[in-house]
Protein backbone atom coordinates (compact mmCIF):
# COMPACT_ATOMS: atom_id res chain seq x y z
CA UNK A 1 0.00 0.00 0.00
CA UNK A 2 1.05 3.68 -0.27
CA UNK A 3 1.73 6.18 2.19
CA UNK A 4 -0.18 9.78 1.38
CA UNK A 5 1.74 12.71 2.75
CA UNK A 6 1.44 16.47 2.08
CA UNK A 7 4.67 18.42 2.87
CA UNK A 8 3.89 22.27 3.70
CA UNK A 9 7.14 24.39 3.45
CA UNK A 10 7.84 28.01 4.01
CA UNK A 11 9.79 30.21 2.04
CA UNK A 12 13.92 30.37 3.51
CA UNK A 13 14.45 34.13 5.12
CA UNK A 14 14.25 36.67 2.66
CA UNK A 15 16.16 40.24 2.21
CA UNK A 16 14.47 43.36 3.48
CA UNK A 17 17.49 45.25 3.04
CA UNK A 18 16.55 47.35 -0.41
CA UNK A 19 13.43 49.67 0.33
CA UNK A 20 12.59 50.13 -3.12
CA UNK A 21 11.97 46.31 -3.55
CA UNK A 22 8.94 44.74 -3.75
CA UNK A 23 7.79 41.91 -1.18
CA UNK A 24 6.49 39.89 -4.06
CA UNK A 25 10.25 40.58 -5.25
CA UNK A 26 12.92 39.76 -2.67
CA UNK A 27 15.30 37.30 -2.94
CA UNK A 28 16.75 34.99 -0.22
CA UNK A 29 19.50 36.16 2.22
CA UNK A 30 23.01 33.69 2.39
CA UNK A 31 20.93 32.25 5.80
CA UNK A 32 18.07 31.78 3.37
CA UNK A 33 20.00 29.59 0.84
CA UNK A 34 21.86 28.02 3.32
CA UNK A 35 18.23 27.07 5.10
CA UNK A 36 16.71 25.80 1.99
CA UNK A 37 19.65 23.92 1.16
CA UNK A 38 19.44 22.24 4.51
CA UNK A 39 16.35 21.08 4.56
CA UNK A 40 16.53 19.77 0.48
CA UNK A 41 19.07 17.44 2.38
CA UNK A 42 16.80 16.85 5.23
CA UNK A 43 14.18 15.80 2.61
CA UNK A 44 16.78 13.49 0.85
CA UNK A 45 18.07 12.12 3.83
CA UNK A 46 14.56 10.95 4.90
CA UNK A 47 13.69 9.67 1.15
CA UNK A 48 10.77 11.70 0.27
CA UNK A 49 9.81 10.79 -2.93
CA UNK A 50 7.89 13.99 -4.35
CA UNK A 51 5.15 13.57 -6.64
CA UNK A 52 4.28 17.31 -7.09
CA UNK A 53 5.71 20.41 -5.86
CA UNK A 54 3.35 23.76 -5.79
CA UNK A 55 4.97 26.81 -5.14
CA UNK A 56 4.27 30.77 -5.28
CA UNK A 57 5.88 32.96 -7.92
CA UNK A 58 7.34 35.00 -5.41
CA UNK A 59 11.03 35.47 -5.79
CA UNK A 60 11.84 34.13 -2.19
CA UNK A 61 9.65 31.07 -2.54
CA UNK A 62 10.51 30.04 -5.94
CA UNK A 63 14.61 29.99 -4.74
CA UNK A 64 14.03 27.87 -1.87
CA UNK A 65 12.13 25.78 -3.97
CA UNK A 66 14.80 25.65 -6.71
CA UNK A 67 17.52 24.92 -3.41
CA UNK A 68 14.89 21.82 -2.82
CA UNK A 69 15.11 20.14 -5.71
CA UNK A 70 18.55 20.58 -6.04
CA UNK A 71 19.51 19.10 -3.04
CA UNK A 72 16.40 16.28 -4.46
CA UNK A 73 17.90 15.79 -7.91
CA UNK A 74 14.59 16.62 -8.84
CA UNK A 75 13.72 18.37 -12.46
CA UNK A 76 12.42 21.42 -12.43
CA UNK A 77 9.86 20.47 -14.40
CA UNK A 78 8.15 18.99 -11.55
CA UNK A 79 7.23 22.11 -10.16
CA UNK A 80 4.11 24.02 -11.19
CA UNK A 81 4.06 27.86 -9.98
CA UNK A 82 0.80 28.47 -9.02
CA UNK A 83 -0.30 32.45 -8.48
CA UNK A 84 -2.53 31.41 -5.76
CA UNK A 85 -0.03 30.87 -3.32
CA UNK A 86 0.99 34.58 -2.67
CA UNK A 87 -1.09 35.84 -0.60
CA UNK A 88 -3.24 32.79 -0.21
CA UNK A 89 -5.70 32.23 2.80
CA UNK A 90 -6.09 29.59 4.06
CA UNK A 91 -9.23 27.96 2.45
CA UNK A 92 -7.40 28.76 -1.06
CA UNK A 93 -4.82 26.36 0.14
CA UNK A 94 -7.52 23.90 0.96
CA UNK A 95 -8.36 24.31 -2.65
CA UNK A 96 -5.15 24.08 -4.23
CA UNK A 97 -4.42 20.91 -2.20
CA UNK A 98 -8.02 19.44 -3.72
CA UNK A 99 -6.98 20.25 -6.61
CA UNK A 100 -3.36 19.12 -7.05
CA UNK A 101 -3.53 16.08 -5.10
CA UNK A 102 -5.52 13.55 -6.85
CA UNK A 103 -3.59 10.80 -7.93
CA UNK A 104 -0.17 11.31 -6.22
CA UNK A 105 1.10 10.13 -3.24
CA UNK A 106 3.19 13.16 -2.01
CA UNK A 107 2.35 16.66 -2.81
CA UNK A 108 4.82 19.34 -1.41
CA UNK A 109 3.43 22.97 -1.56
CA UNK A 110 5.66 26.16 -0.73
CA UNK A 111 4.35 29.44 0.42
CA UNK A 112 3.97 31.90 3.20
CA UNK A 113 2.31 32.96 6.21
CA UNK A 114 -0.32 33.25 7.77
CA UNK A 115 -1.98 30.58 5.10
CA UNK A 116 0.54 28.26 5.89
CA UNK A 117 0.48 28.23 9.62
CA UNK A 118 -3.16 28.31 9.27
CA UNK A 119 -3.31 25.37 6.78
CA UNK A 120 -1.48 23.10 9.05
CA UNK A 121 -3.70 23.95 12.18
CA UNK A 122 -6.34 23.07 10.10
CA UNK A 123 -5.54 19.78 8.98
CA UNK A 124 -3.49 18.44 11.54
CA UNK A 125 -5.19 16.36 13.61
CA UNK A 126 -3.81 17.64 17.07
CA UNK A 127 -2.14 21.51 17.61
CA UNK A 128 0.99 21.65 16.15
CA UNK A 129 4.01 22.18 18.73
CA UNK A 130 4.92 25.99 18.44
CA UNK A 131 8.89 26.55 18.80
CA UNK A 132 10.93 28.73 21.61
CA UNK A 133 9.36 32.18 20.30
CA UNK A 134 5.82 31.06 19.87
CA UNK A 135 5.95 30.50 16.22
CA UNK A 136 4.91 27.63 14.44
CA UNK A 137 6.37 27.67 10.78
CA UNK A 138 9.17 29.60 10.84
CA UNK A 139 10.90 30.63 7.72
CA UNK A 140 12.63 27.34 5.80
CA UNK A 141 10.47 25.42 8.32
CA UNK A 142 8.54 22.29 7.18
CA UNK A 143 5.86 20.15 7.98
CA UNK A 144 4.88 16.51 7.10
CA UNK A 145 1.23 15.49 7.09
CA UNK A 146 0.72 11.97 7.00
CA UNK A 147 -2.46 10.17 5.66
CA UNK A 148 -1.10 6.57 5.90
CA UNK A 149 -3.03 4.49 3.18
CA UNK A 150 -5.25 7.29 2.94
CA UNK A 151 -5.65 9.48 0.17
CA UNK A 152 -4.25 13.31 0.94
CA UNK A 153 -7.52 15.32 2.07
CA UNK A 154 -8.59 18.72 3.37
CA UNK A 155 -10.87 17.08 5.91
CA UNK A 156 -10.11 19.06 8.60
CA UNK A 157 -8.19 17.53 11.63
CA UNK A 158 -7.33 14.45 9.99
CA UNK A 159 -4.32 14.42 9.12
CA UNK A 160 -1.12 12.83 11.48
CA UNK A 161 1.76 15.54 11.89
CA UNK A 162 4.68 13.40 11.50
CA UNK A 163 7.09 15.87 11.43
CA UNK A 164 7.81 19.38 12.13
CA UNK A 165 11.21 20.90 11.39
CA UNK A 166 12.76 24.05 11.53
CA UNK A 167 16.13 24.83 10.42
CA UNK A 168 17.38 25.71 13.90
CA UNK A 169 16.60 22.31 15.23
CA UNK A 170 18.49 20.34 12.30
Amino acid sequence: MSKYQLIIMRHAKSDWSEAGRSDFDRPLTNRGIKAAKQMGKWLKHKQFRLDRILCSPALRAKQTCHRVVNELSLPETEVYLEPTIYDASCNDLIALVKQYSKGINTLLIIGHNPGLDQLLCNLSQYPPPVDYSGKLLTTAALAVLDYGNSAISVNAHEAQLRYLIRPKEL
